[in-house]
């Protein structure tokens, strides 16, 4: 059995998601320390400008009352909803995908996401990437770590996947992006671009992509 070992995203990158897709089992990291500038609460879409990075605003230690020095778990982190994020990224999508293929097929599903507060970064997230599978109509199995696991063994280690700042790793084909005209193909964009472009065309999309990584 190919089991695979991802930290879960916020929707998540297209190359977790060929992680996914050529898995037979997945198993989620959660308990890890958070770490900024990951797909944990970033995500990269396709606009008329070029790509764009939407974040969720999250609430720092200091401001939850917590006077230790260390690393804050993954799983703990809270969003600051004090910001209207939710509505922003909603219009984003909207801007970007109106005139997508299959962007309206999907909306009323993606829709309750934003129009609901979450306390836990993590627990949205989830919720987040259940819509991934219901949209690709992927099987999937999957568990969540009840510790960190420092050296997985016999489980292919992709975890680095969460990294916004690298691409490295994915031969990511071109598909037909809305804005491909004014900015040509880019890559590696969030999962959302493949479905809300591609449809029920994506899972076959994934399925025959290569990750050429060395897991660790």
């Amino acid at each position: 059995m190919r089991s695979v070992l991802l930290h879960p995203s916020y929707f998540g990158p297209i190359s977790q998601w060929v992680a996914i897709a050529q898995a037979d089992k997945v198993v989620f990291e959660n308990e890890d320390n958070y770490q900024k500038q990951t797909y944990r609460n970033r995500m990269y879409i396709y606009d008329a400008n070029g790509k764009l990075t939407l974040n969720i605003p999250i609430k720092h230690s200091s401001a939850l009352g917590l006077k230790t020095k260390g690393h804050q778990k993954y799983k703990d982190v809270q969003i600051e909803n004090e910001f209207n994020w939710q509505t922003q990224h909603w219009r984003a999508f909207k801007a970007s995908y109106q005139t997508s293929p299959f962007f309206e097929f999907y909306e009323d599903d993606l829709y309750p996401l934003y129009h609901k507060d979450f306390k836990f970064l993590m627990d949205f997230n989830y919720h987040c990437m259940e819509f991934v599978v219901d949209s690709l109509q992927l099987e999937w199995e999957f568990e969540k770590t009840g510790e960190f696991i420092l050296r997985p063994n016999d489980i292919i280690n992709h975890r680095e996947l969460v990294n916004a700042k690298s691409n490295e790793g994915l031969i990511n084909a071109k598909y037909t992006q809305v804005f491909d005209s004014k900015a040509g193909f880019l890559p590696n964009l969030c999962i959302l671009d493949l479905i809300f472009n591609e449809g029920n065309a994506a899972l076959d999309y994934l399925e025959s992509q290569k990750l050429d990584t060395n897991p660790g």
